[in-house]
């Protein structure tokens, strides 16, 4: 089975919410929101990918150094088995806007468990509530 490999980020705000996106009409799992992030590419270290996307999908830019790794998450679905690392992000440049999703939200991490996301998120969720509260 193919494994991907996808890195995504916990931005969060000054009152302790996490930002999430919708996945938009016509990708796999519209509909459901995420944790922004993307495929990291042959030859990328995994920071840098997430950079990268956060530029792509948010229009935020985010030097390394404000990328602390929290978590992974592995999940097997039916045509692939996915490995992606969580970094948390309180620092970054520019004004959050959905370029790639159907929408952004600021949820407190315990209300990210009321939202419809994509299996291999759960696990994700109470590294999250751990460290930054309900």
């Amino acid at each position: 089975m193919k494994i991907t490999l996808v890195a995504a980020c916990a931005l969060v705000d000054a009152d302790n919410r996490v930002l999430v996106a919708q996945r938009p009409e016509g990708k796999a799992l519209a509909g459901l929101w995420e944790f922004p992030g993307g495929k990291i590419e042959p030859g990328e270290r995994p920071e840098e990918s997430l950079i990268r996307e956060l530029r792509e999908e948010l229009g935020i830019t985010v030097k390394e150094a404000c990328l602390a790794p929290l978590t992974f998450a592995s999940h097997g679905y039916e045509t692939f088995h996915l490995l992606m690392p969580l970094w948390i992000c309180r620092r970054w440049e520019g004004r959050v806007e959905a370029l790639e999703h159907a929408a952004l939200k600021w949820v407190r991490p315990a209300r990210l468990r009321d939202l419809a996301m994509p299996p291999a998120d759960a696990p994700l969720i109470p590294p999250l509530i751990d460290l930054l509260g309900p």
